[in-house]
């Protein structure tokens, strides 16, 4: 199980993941979901800077409404551009972050998922299973193949 220790995030991530644009519509985000079987979406600018994240909830939370507020149409609220509904306030890792602290921080903030930001810009994702996957290695003794 120490082996787990050696572990870092550009061992297991997925690098290159699909990013959308701001104005992608939340309808496209949805099928890029059910397509995939994806939780989240990195929200990214021209140059794969990252600009948020859009995930399933932020969909629901889209449908809303209270006295306050009447409930568009579903046709008119998947029409809207995932900039509406994404969060910016992320928290990120690097390429080289221990998964000992991934573990930590996917556990504590209770997200399936942390893109993977270099220099500001998005080249990964680090997904629970990822994570799963790594302690199932080390548990059978596997060490990383990549530089420690």
């Amino acid at each position: 199980m120490y082996e787990f220790l050696d572990y870092r995030v550009l061992d297991v991530m997925t690098a290159d993941p699909i990013g959308i644009p701001p104005k992608t519509s939340l309808a496209e985000a949805e099928q890029l979901f059910e397509t995939h079987g994806f939780n989240s979406l990195p929200v990214v600018g021209e140059d794969r800077e990252l600009l948020g994240l859009v995930t399933q909830l932020d969909l629901l939370k889209a449908f809303r409404f209270d006295a306050e507020r009447m409930l568009p149409s579903y046709e008119t609220i998947m029409a809207g551009p995932v900039e509406a509904a994404m969060e910016t306030e992320l928290e990120t890792v690097r390429f080289r972050t221990p998964l000992t602290r991934v573990l930590e921080r996917m556990v504590r903030l209770r997200r399936r998922s942390l893109p993977v930001v270099e220099e500001g810009k998005l080249v990964g994702m680090v997904s629970r299973r990822d994570v799963l996957g790594a302690l199932r290695s080390a548990v059978a003794g596997e060490r990383p193949d990549g530089p420690i």
